[in-house]
């Protein structure tokens, strides 16, 4: 059966009384079924308006989950979004970015989704709802793995949450793969800093993707740079980079697009590079 409701309570019914495959923009659902018959009911939530759109709230954004890419690139987000603007420009080609949705990224859960650097650096959290209620929860402790989240089997994934931090919050996302646009990435990295009156760096992201099962924050890069001058950054990025420790959440593999070896180097070229383009 192929349902298609225009609300979200009566998805969450559907969602309830079954198990159905959810669908948002389909970029991935259904390349992965080319030449197969489904083999469940599908719950295609694309008519739900109320899941789509960026609200600005005084101490976060809300940005819907069937926000496609298109919606992200033409948005005027703030320069401390500027990171997953720039995530959403290297999503697959036009078409991609036109159906596919931000929710459908996290959820889909791929080692080289680029969503999901670009929000773990952000802080963001998630908004998942069921019959049951709503609750948040960190966007690092949603995705677990390769394809696998903390997803309750009745629960959608309504909403994404980012601080606001202050006017001087920046963020910056870098991607390597072998040619510029519709590839998987070798590796990526995002990055944000907040500063304080002082100008030293209050609060400080950085995350890596494609370079393990899920997407990694790297708190011991984040606590050397916190208090930081903004214009000594960059230094004191590359002067930690030098302690192989800072890349020990890491868990690169050797496959067809690089050697393990190669994306930790890499890694640690594309956060000097991107720390350097905020200190700038």
């Amino acid at each position: 059966m192929y349902g298609r409701p225009d609300d979200l309570g009566k998805a969450l019914e559907r969602l309830a009384a079954g198990r159905p495959a959810v669908v948002a923009g389909g970029t991935d659902f259904y390349p992965a079924r080319v030449g197969r018959a489904l083999e469940s009911d599908v719950l295609d939530l694309s008519r739900i308006a109320a899941l789509r759109g960026i609200e600005a709230a005084p101490d976060h954004w809300r940005i819907g989950a069937l926000t496609t890419w298109t919606d992200l690139v033409r948005a005027p987000l703030a320069p401390a979004l500027a990171a997953l603007a720039q995530a959403a420009i290297e999503v697959g080609g036009p078409q991609v970015q036109n159906r596919g949705t931000l929710g459908g990224n996290l959820c889909n859960a791929s080692p080289a989704a680029d969503g999901v650097p670009a929000l773990l650096a952000l802080d963001a959290r998630v908004e998942l709802a069921s019959l049951r209620g709503t609750r948040t929860l960190a966007l690092a402790d949603f995705v677990l793995g390769a394809r696998r989240t903390a997803l309750a089997p009745d629960e959608l994934l309504v909403a994404v949450r980012l601080p606001r931090g202050t006017p001087a919050a920046r963020s910056r996302f870098l991607k390597l793969g072998h040619r510029r646009y519709l590839v998987i990435s070798i590796a990526m990295v995002a990055v944000s800093v907040d500063v304080d009156a002082a100008g030293r760096a209050a609060r400080v992201g950085a995350a890596v993707g494609s370079c393990s099962a899920a997407a990694r924050r790297l708190p011991a890069l984040e606590a050397a740079l916190e208090g930081t001058p903004r214009e000594a950054i960059a230094e004191t990025a590359a002067r930690a980079l030098r302690d192989p420790a800072v890349l020990a959440p890491l868990a690169p593999i050797d496959d067809v697009r690089g050697t393990a070896a190669y994306r930790l180097d890499a890694v640690a070229t594309l956060l000097r590079r991107a720390f350097g383009d905020l200190a700038a």
